[in-house]
């Protein structure tokens, strides 16, 4: 019984040592699962200049790495023209330009005057002399010469100028006139209003004709009140200045409505020395055509 028993241990020793050497075989063999595979799962390949190395977690299916370059757009395949240059910037608005007239014509035309760019006075048309002087203003400051008066050009003029005061805006006439004076609105009447430098020729209350008109110095006023005129004289000289006073129509003593070449060249930098002058002289041409002896003059402030 000893005998068979030693006999049993025997065997199921050596079955043991069995199973062992083929567990060694087996791991011996499965040391090569660690190893990568071809894209067919045959043997490893060795990496080529199109291998890039194992696909991220989230990467692309293929196995490639994710581009980092912008996408192009579609098409041929070139830069759009918004992609390799900047859009230039839009050029200033234009105020004001040839051809264009009114108030802010005067205040652009008196800053330039202040700067002297302009000499003229004010006449309120942007005209072919205030063009020149807007294209010289700009070109002396690096600004495009264009002529016409852009808000850049507009900023740079306001900043080195004051704010026009009245007759600087009419230094050379062309106000408005204020209302006339009650004693204007009956019959004929050459209405004269000081405070606005105006003359009104009235019918009646009807306003025929405005005409921007100069007066006396403070040491030779022009009188003020009701008056008439008495003498109408066409080609009237001064025998007291010796001074033409054409279209001449007296009013009071030696002071007379009548066209002044000074008042023409000069504007309001002068003065008379009592009349009323007037700087237009086919206005005053025309008046002197339908005043008659006799016809109202009112002076008012």
């Amino acid at each position: 019984m000893r005998s068979g028993t030693a006999g049993r241990r025997r065997l199921a020793g050596r079955r043991s040592l069995a199973v062992l050497a083929g567990s060694a075989a087996l791991v011996a063999v499965g040391a090569c699962t660690v190893e990568p595979t071809g894209a067919e799962g045959g043997a490893p390949r060795p990496p080529g200049r199109g291998d890039v190395g194992p696909t991220a977690v989230g990467g692309p299916a293929d196995g490639k790495a994710a581009s980092t370059a912008p996408a192009r757009p579609a098409g041929d395949g070139a830069p759009s023209p918004q992609a390799s240059a900047t859009a230039p910037a839009p050029p200033p608005p234009v105020l004001w330009s040839p051809g264009d007239s009114g108030r802010d014509i005067r205040e652009l035309q008196a800053r330039l005057r202040q700067v002297a760019w302009l000499f003229d006075g004010p006449s309120g048309r942007y005209d072919a002399r205030t063009e020149e002087a807007v294209k010289g203003f700009q070109g002396k400051r690096g600004l495009p010469g264009t002529g016409r008066t852009d808000t850049v050009t507009w900023q740079r003029l306001l900043g080195m100028t004051h704010q026009p005061g009245r007759w600087e805006l009419y230094l050379m006439g062309g106000q408005p006139a204020a209302e006339p004076d009650d004693r204007c609105l009956t019959g004929r009447v050459l209405c004269v209003d000081k405070t606005s430098r105006t003359l009104r020729w009235m019918i009646d209350g009807r306003t025929l004709s405005t005409v921007s008109v100069r007066f006396g110095s403070q040491y030779t006023p022009t009188r003020e009140g009701v008056f008439h005129v008495y003498w109408k004289s066409r080609h009237h000289v001064s025998t007291l200045y010796d001074s033409s006073m054409p279209y001449a129509m007296f009013f009071s003593g030696g002071q007379a409505v009548h066209y002044s070449s000074d008042f023409a060249a000069r504007g309001y930098a002068g003065a008379s020395h009592g009349c009323v002058n007037v700087r237009d002289e086919a206005a005053i041409a025309e008046l002197f055509a339908q005043v008659r002896n006799g016809d109202k003059v009112v002076v008012s402030w």
